[in-house]
């Protein structure tokens, strides 16, 4: 991430001149909040509010400025990569992140009453969960109907009498609340099953710190890390019952790149040092949970989950479930993991429960609801009903159990709809919750030029210590409607804003970074390499090799001479098989000898075809394989390499696009898309050096090397074989088109001059092991990196037997003699070729697969 660039040629002003200016400026372009919404920017009598008057004081530039810096925000969310999947969008795909410049700024004072009020609540919800799990005295007293626990899918019955180790069901809870227009804070919804955001909340206040660094100092906002510690560290000393007398091993678990928050998952595993797994990267074997590692299986004692309840186990919960780890349940059941949250807390998120808190509260706690959930009904209550139903029309109607369906605003319904609504609720009393209507606060924004004001809604986050206390997250995240009257959802085109909280006391310094490390703690920090991350850094290998070759071949192809000059047809046969086996034409294409503008035209096509339509398997349909690879490797990725991974396909076909708009009749040919080949060249070098030279040599980037080293082995044992099948090496064009194709142009006529004879190519290009291009330079790599790879239990190493000793296998001797060389060539490479798919099916034999539970496949 860069550091926000201040302006260097902004007028000099007085800093006392400027803040004034700047607040008056603020005033006279801030819009006013809707009439019977909260301001959050300015009091009654029409002046700043405190918060807002030290923000404008150390603002430190004109208030234009700010446009400056919306532009530098957007930029660096692009750069990042920071998205959010639209489950709406054609294939759902994912947007870039959302948010605003101005924070939301909440003083000291007020945010103690909100954190005692969070807390609280927070208390209160485990010790209900505590009851309902246990001895249920509350539904036995009638202080909590059955209807809204037992019969909500949220409760799962199966692990009642079950208590999580710790007694600890929530270890995250995060409350939606809304300012109403007298000022007071209301919860709005509770979210206690896999609450989201955490990861979100933390890259907002990494963005905006950096836009106003001098505000964000003086104003002495609280900062964010210490909660986060609390939640490894809590998490961590619960599994501790569960590993035995071993360093508890910790995973965040996510179902994956098609969830609408992935990013976080991968961005909040990361800071926390957590790997990411999915479901299918875990097993359960005799009652305990593992991670299914290119060295094993390795045990897992804490889950910090993302995954609703439904999903989890689809063996005892949703059975078609393909995200979940048949068998968790019974792990938990033999407290063998711990997970956060507990399954089995989703009951409490149904907007039934609140009008229950109160009492509750005072029963449990024997003290008052502090943070006061907005009035609610549930209509399974038949006095409840009666009570709210002549004032429908001034209400929400809220569905009590999941899968309803929306929100409904009793004020936008036709008095039709609304009597139809009441003849819903007469059918199905208990299954509507009627709560009362808030107009949300609302926050200043910038745009166009203008304070605007926006609808803002404010997540906050309790995190357990795991001993009784809870500690809130001092800020949270701010979601603000992108209209005046639009939606606060992020799916339907919301944004965000940065919460600052204020303190008058010091500003917590802590850092994520451990002062010191104990020494049973260092194997544990060696993160795991799960066996879909090495499945997929694998394919990043062949896919990033694959690209390379493609673009390789296609840069030999359109430097062929034409006319006179052109290549021997032999050259051209080889160079048209090679077009058709890499997939950069469809099978069946017209020869290039006899149709070379059909066989270009074919070419052209395919080359932007990233869904390989046509049937051909071109650069844009490997470039976005490339790109899907790195999406789900993006917890391991730096933010650059993730970057030049995703901008590599798009920017390609893009500038196929312009090139093909300005040639003639919307036709390019391959001598107009030099553009778009040079720049993929450049970025695919990026790419290379940063795989070769900014990644841990782990066994995950091993499996990355080998698989580039297989793709190469192919690649070049192929393109041999059809240079010597056609003949092409008899003729000097075909001597330089195949030096081209190995990168060896350089090499050769420096070590040869322009001695074309076959000998000295079969010395460069198969026999020279400090040619990295060259075929017994990439075998003796390929031992190398197999033998450096773990060796799981009931394995043994004798998959380098595969391999030749030494070399290619045979003499150079042998493969130049004018007798028996051509045959002998023509068998290497075949084996070659052959040992290439052998050792990728092997690979993939014993690294990705975990199907057979007797081989003792457990690290200890």
């Amino acid at each position: 991430m860069t550091s926000f660039p201040m302006a260097s040629n902004l007028p000099l002003f007085d800093e006392t001149d400027l803040s004034d200016a700047l607040a008056q400026d603020m005033l006279r372009r801030g819009l006013p909040a809707d009439a019977g919404h909260y301001d959050e920017f300015r009091t009654e009598a029409g002046t700043l509010r405190p918060v807002w008057q030290g923000f404008a004081n150390h603002l430190g530039a004109p208030l234009d400025d700010l446009t400056r810096r919306q532009a530098w925000l957007a930029r660096q969310i692009q750069e990042d990569g920071i998205t959010y999947n639209v489950y709406s969008a054609p294939g759902g795909q994912s947007r870039p992140w959302s948010l605003e410049a101005l924070p939301l700024i909440l003083s000291a004072q007020e945010w103690r009453g909100l954190e005692r009020g969070v807390a609280q609540r927070a208390r209160l919800l485990n010790q209900i969960l505590q009851d309902t799990y246990g001895e249920q005295r509350l539904l036995k007293q009638a202080l909590l109907p059955s209807a809204l626990v037992l019969g909500h899918p949220g409760y799962v019955r199966g692990l009642h009498g079950v208590q999580p180790v710790g007694g600890v069901y929530l270890h995250v809870l995060a409350l939606d609340l809304a300012r109403g227009h007298d000022g007071n804070w209301w919860v709005v919804t509770q979210r206690t099953q896999a609450p989201s955001g955490l990861g979100y909340v933390m890259q907002n206040r990494l963005l905006v710190s950096r836009l106003f660094p001098e505000a964000y100092r003086a104003l002495h906002v609280q900062h964010l890390a210490s909660g986060y510690r609390q939640l490894v560290d809590t998490l961590t000393d619960l599994a501790q019952e569960c590993a035995g007398g071993q360093p508890p091993r910790l995973a965040l678990l996510t179902p994956g790149p098609y969830n609408e928050t992935y990013f976080e998952h991968a961005y909040l595993a990361r800071y926390l040092g957590l790997p990411l797994v999915e479901g299918g990267d875990l097993v359960v074997r005799e009652d305990s949970l593992f991670l299914k590692t290119v060295q094993g299986l390795e045990p897992i004692h804490g889950l910090l989950r993302r995954l609703d309840d439904d999903y989890c186990d689809p063996l005892e919960l949703r059975a078609d479930s393909t995200l979940g780890v048949p068998g968790l349940m019974q792990a938990v059941r033999a407290r063998k993991v711990v997970l956060a949250n507990a399954l089995g807390t989703g009951f409490l998120q149904s907007p039934a429960l609140h009008g229950f808190l109160p009492a509750l509260s005072d029963h449990l706690l024997g003290e008052p609801l502090a943070l006061p959930s907005l009035p609610t009904w549930w209509c399974g209550e038949a006095s409840a009903w009666q009570d709210i139903q002549p004032r429908l029309h001034q209400q929400v109607i809220r569905h009590s159990y999941p899968g309803g369906g929306e929100v409904v605003l009793g004020n936008q319904l036709s008095a039709e709809a609304l009597n139809a609504w009441r003849a819903c609720i007469e059918l199905d009393p208990a299954a509507y919750t009627v709560q009362s209507f808030v107009p949300y606060a609302q926050a200043p924004v910038w745009s166009a030029g203008q304070v605007n004001m926006r609808s803002a809604a404010l997540r906050v986050y309790a995190l357990s210590d795991g001993k009784g206390g809870w500690q809130v997250l001092p800020g949270g995240m701010t979601r603000i409607a992108n209209r005046e009257t639009g939606p606060m959802s992020m799916q339907h085109g919301g944004s965000s804003l940065d919460t600052w909280v204020l303190t008058d006391g010091p500003v917590d310094t802590f850092s994520m970074m451990p002062t010191s490390v104990r020494g049973d703690e260092l194997v544990q920090r060696q993160r795991p390499v799960s066996s879909r991350t090495g499945e997929n850094l694998f394919w990043m290998g062949r896919y990033t090799e694959r690209c390379e070759q493609q673009l390789r071949l296609l840069q030999t192809l359109k430097d062929l001479p034409s006319g006179e000059d052109k290549p021997h047809d032999s050259v051209l046969q080889a160079i048209a098989e090679l077009c058709e086996q890499h997939g950069l034409v469809p099978a069946g294409t017209p020869h290039l000898l006899q149709a070379p503008r059909v066989f270009e035209r074919a070419l052209l096509d395919a080359l932007s075809d990233a869904r390989a339509k046509q049937g051909a398997y071109s650069l844009a349909y490997n470039l976005s394989a490339l790109d899907r690879s790195a999406q789900v490797l993006r917890d391991r990725l730096s933010a650059e390499h993730a970057r030049w991974l995703r901008a590599m396909g798009s920017e390609f076909v893009e500038v196929l696009g312009r090139s093909a708009e300005e040639a003639p009749a919307g036709v390019a040919s391959l001598d107009q898309i030099q553009p778009a080949l040079d720049r993929l060249g450049l970025q695919l070098a990026a790419i290379t050096g940063a795989q070769t030279d900014r990644m841990t040599r782990d066994p995950g980037w091993r499996l990355l090397t080998v698989g580039r080293l297989i793709e190469r082995l192919v690649n070049h044992a192929t393109v041999l074989q059809a240079f010597w099948s056609h003949r092409a090496l008899a003729h000097p064009d075909g001597f330089d088109r195949v030096l081209e194709l190995f990168d060896s142009t350089i090499t050769f006529r420096a070590r040869f001059q322009r001695r074309l004879e076959v000998p000295a190519v079969l010395a460069l290009l198969v026999m020279d092991e400090s040619n990295p291009r060259a075929l017994a330079c990439i075998l003796r790599r390929l031992r190398t990196e197999l033998g450096k790879l773990p060796i799981k239990a009931g394995e043994s190493g004798d998959w380098l037997t595969l391999l030749p000793a030494e070399g290619v296998g045979l003499p150079l001797s042998l493969l130049a003699d004018p007798a028996s060389g051509a045959a002998a060539m023509q068998q290497l490479l075949e084996s070659l070729v052959t040992l290439g798919w052998r050792l990728s099916d092997e690979v993939g034999r014993r690294y990705f697969v975990h199907a057979e539970p007797t081989d003792s496949m457990v690290s200890t």
